[in-house]
């Protein structure tokens, strides 16, 4: 007996969602790199830190928002850190966790590609949906994972 997993409909629309998210991810990091020698990843974590209240974050946070593993944020942060973007205290309610800080040059790093991000972004995804269609996704989107448009 089919489940409802077995329908034509279910499997296009998980697999467009996998594919399109990838396509427009390596879109996003191939024009990042190109304009400002950032990757996506490294962008996502200025952007968290732009973000944050003193613009700082422990660890295990960082990791959550950005959708990274723990071990692989630390060698990211690592790497953003030897570039000055970054800096990574002891965290001071913890002294076994650690605070990564956006630096001065990290928060100028992360302003300068917004255009680069947005016109990619814009190209690649937003501009080809109607504006009736944005608001659809970002209806299932905010159904599917609440807070997830904010």
């Amino acid at each position: 007996m089919p489940t409802r997993y077995d329908t034509a409909a279910e499997i296009a629309a998980w697999r467009g969602l996998v594919r399109v998210e990838g396509a427009v991810r390596r879109e996003l990091d191939n024009a990042l790199r190109a304009a400002d020698g950032l990757s996506l990843w490294d962008h996502a974590v200025l952007r968290a830190l732009s973000g944050a209240r003193d613009r700082c974050m422990r660890m295990t946070g960082l990791a959550v928002a950005v959708d990274y593993t723990p071990s692989g944020l630390t060698r990211l942060v690592e790497r953003l850190e030897r570039a000055g973007l970054v800096r990574r205290d002891p965290c001071p309610e913890d002294r076994r966790g650690s605070v990564a800080t956006l630096t001065p040059d990290g928060q100028r790093r992360f302003v300068r590609p917004r255009r680069t991000h947005l016109a990619t972004v814009r190209a690649q995804f937003l501009g080809r949906c109607t504006d009736g269609e944005l608001a659809i996704m970002a209806e299932l989107w905010e159904r599917l994972l609440p807070g997830s448009t904010a």
